[in-house]
């Protein structure tokens, strides 16, 4: 993963969301743990089977609630989904997405290409004005009303016009499913670069993060994956995007690593409930079932991580080209992989 340090551009106040930046993958995980990754925190340790009966008895309340045909499984086809961490939190309502990732699975390689975008980069697409990637997804909210079309679905077209690939399902989390499964796994292990100080009494946010290794909460872990820039005296280095993908990275293996553990599975139940009260996504519950079946065993080496990175000029990311055809690539390869051919050597 390519990680460019620069100056953290200036958050700016979007005209009324605030843009996406607060929710970092997670930013939400950053701000929120997509379901991807959900998936994988949960599953991958061995919790298939509890997961699986509890979304079958209707007590996970998460999916949408009609027949997957056999042929449109995730056991049998590849799927590519949208994953979005919004900026919304009990205090602050927004729609802006400070996460944004395209997701390719395919089953019978049984692997992953995980694409991630900056959520300031400059967004120049065919159809659609002009703007930054993370402010679309409330402009289109805006406008469900007049259109007729769910915002979820202007996404989905969106981001598969841009990638050039047809995105199946959309999933959104929101921050407060951060703080709440974080603090169900009883924190998460980081190791600071460097000192972080940020203060904002409008939004209530109060950064102050010291280097070296440290175990984060809730709170504490959004503020390490949102941090951008230092209103502090003395300032703290700041933060780019390129960045915060890459304290989103550390953050979601911690998570990983606490699922495996028996504390971990001690408290599936909270973050279960994490999960389902902060999530939204059209993913079938019997696809659910699927996805989780097929790939609750896929190996860390099999999920490929494409971000695409850019150059900062106030107040966009200018994505790289090159790195956005390879991701393109990527997630083109991945839906179109076959099992390998049998060697010939005995």
């Amino acid at each position: 993963m390519s990680i460019r340090n620069s100056s953290l551009p200036p958050r700016s106040l979007p005209k009324k969301p605030k843009r996406n930046n607060k929710k970092g993958f997670f930013a939400r995980l950053g701000k929120a743990i997509f379901i991807i990754f959900i998936i994988a925190v949960l599953v991958v340790g061995g919790y298939l089977t509890y997961l699986y009966v509890k979304l079958d008895q209707g007590v996970l309340d998460t999916g949408v609630d009609k027949p997957v045909a056999p042929e449109q499984s995730a056991k049998v086809k590849p799927l590519t989904m949208l994953l979005l961490g919004t900026d919304n939190r009990p205090k602050h309502v927004s729609y802006l997405t400070d996460v944004i990732m395209v997701v390719s699975l395919n089953p019978v390689t049984n692997s992953a290409t995980i694409v991630s975008l900056p959520r300031d980069s400059y967004l120049e697409l065919d159809g659609y004005k002009k703007d930054k990637i993370n402010a679309y997804y409330s402009r289109f909210k805006k406008k469900e009303k007049t259109s007729g079309i769910s915002a979820e679905d202007e996404m989905k077209t969106m981001m598969g016009k841009y990638l050039d690939v047809d995105v199946d399902y959309v999933t959104i989390l929101d921050f407060q499913a951060f703080r709440d499964v974080v603090d169900a796994l009883n924190g998460v292990n980081v190791n600071i670069s460097a000192d972080m100080c940020y203060t904002d009494s409008v939004d209530g946010t109060d950064i102050n993060l010291k280097e070296g290794p440290a175990k984060l909460g809730g709170d504490e872990a959004l503020d390490y994956v949102r941090y951008r820039k230092s209103n502090c005296v003395p300032k703290t280095k700041g933060s780019d995007d390129f960045d915060r993908n890459k304290r989103q990275s550390e953050v979601l293996h911690s998570m990983i690593d606490k699922m495996q553990s028996l504390g971990g599975v001690a408290k599936l139940g909270s973050i279960l409930d994490a999960v389902n009260n902060n999530m939204k996504t059209d993913i079938e519950r019997d696809q659910l079932k699927n996805m989780m079946t097929e790939y609750y065993k896929i190996s860390k080496e099999d999920v490929e991580f494409k971000p695409v990175t850019g150059t900062w000029r106030s107040p966009y990311v200018y994505i790289n080209e090159e790195e956005l055809d390879a991701a393109k690539q990527s997630l083109q390869d991945r839906l179109a992989e076959v099992s390998p051919a049998p060697s010939d050597s005995p």
